[in-house]
């Protein structure tokens, strides 16, 4: 077989280089595969032993069908794809099977019949949220499946298709877990007005929103195997990253406010709602028995509470103190969260930054930058 040659690079010219296990999809590192593979093996082998132990040595029923490999590539290499998620697999793979049947049923030419299967597969797929890839093969399978399919009938859809469906995607979520991969995959939440106003949250005033990703998606005129959601998401992390490459010389460290008002877990409200307000802060971060961080409380948690009744303590928002401190601005932004702790590698409170600390360092940083632009500028027409 002839290797055609890469195409060049455009901008310089010359030829990509070549490299092994270099990842054709963002993420896919070599780590990720190996991590992929031994979760197919898994899912491939136990669901095999189940169905076996399930429906016997009944050579007229088929124990596994092809289509579930194709599954479990998704399943364990690109879990987070939305054609990889659990209604997905589930429904994808046991509608397209019922669609081949029925199409067997009704279409006596074998030709049209397997063209007619994997196109309606497709339609029922698309119109029931259900895109799986394996779902076409599966739709296939049931019109060439031969005579132990046909055998089956309308029960091959739900019996193994389904039923192999069912055992992978379980067998999927706890792998997943155990190998601290998230599945079934949540898509990025956009930012919220949590006000309850017709204000757009902060981080959609300036910078790209919806309108402008549904836009670019449809100039581009392709379909991406990303979620909406995804793409959001993924765009503000870039703007984020960029920004802390930017401007993130300063940690949190360097910022942080050091003498932190704390208060013990059995602290009363009255004595919370007082040190809030004695010390003209919206937060106090509420400590356990060893001096660890149990949450934080501030004044819209203590609203309403009667004297005598348990603090009511929310999760916190939290950083490191070497972190990058124009990293904790998307949390201090999000219209809910006030200030972040800082905790220490034991769990111990050493510092919060709040809205106004943030707010004076980037002041202070787009001052400094922008008086030496214009020293530069004026060095340069000397």
């Amino acid at each position: 077989m002839i290797v055609p040659p890469p195409p060049h690079d455009r901008k310089s010219g010359r030829l990509p280089r070549f490299k092994l296990f270099s990842p054709i999809l963002a993420g896919a590192t070599l780590k990720e595969r190996l991590i992929g593979c031994i979760g197919a093996l898994i899912g491939i082998c136990v669901t095999g032993l189940v169905c076996g132990f399930v429906f016997g040595d009944d050579p007229q029923l088929p124990l596994i069908v092809a289509p579930i490999g194709a599954s479990a590539v998704l399943l364990f290499a690109v879990p987070a794809s939305p054609l990889a998620q659990p209604w997905s697999i589930i429904g994808g793979n046991t509608i397209s099977a019922l669609i081949g049947v029925s199409v067997t049923y009704i279409v006596a030419d074998q030709m049209l019949a397997i063209g007619l299967a994997v196109a309606l597969a497709i339609l029922a797929m698309s119109l029931t949220r259900s895109l799986h890839p394996p779902g076409g093969a599966a739709a296939l399978t049931a019109v060439i499946g031969g005579a132990a399919v046909a055998r089956s009938g309308f029960w091959f859809p739900f019996i193994p298709v389904a039923i192999n469906s069912l055992i992978l995607v379980g067998l999927g979520m706890v792998f997943h877990r155990l190998a601290r991969r998230q599945y079934p995959h949540r898509p990025g939440v956009a930012p919220v007005n949590t006000h309850a106003t017709a204000d757009p949250p902060p981080a959609l005033r300036v910078g790209f929103n919806s309108e402008d990703i549904d836009s670019a998606i449809a100039r581009l005129n392709e379909t991406l195997d990303v979620s909406r959601e995804d793409i959001d998401a993924l765009l503000r992390e870039v703007e984020l990253q960029a920004l802390i490459r930017q401007r993130g010389e300063l940690t949190c460290a360097d910022i942080m406010s050091r003498d932190v008002v704390t208060v013990p877990g059995d602290t009363t409200p009255d004595h919370a709602r007082y040190l809030l307000l004695k010390h003209d802060i919206r937060t106090l971060p509420v400590l356990d028995e060893n001096e660890k961080l149990q949450g934080t409380v501030g004044l819209r948690e203590l609203a309403g509470k009667e004297p005598g009744s348990k603090l009511p303590i929310s999760a916190a928002a939290t950083a490191r103190p070497s972190d990058p401190a124009i990293g904790l601005l998307p949390r201090l932004t999000d219209g809910a969260t006030h200030a972040v702790v800082i905790l220490d590698d034991d769990g111990k409170v050493v510092g919060i930054i709040s809205q106004t600390d943030l707010l004076a360092t980037l002041a202070k940083s787009l001052s400094h930058n922008g008086l030496s632009e214009i020293m530069q500028g004026n060095g340069q027409g000397i």
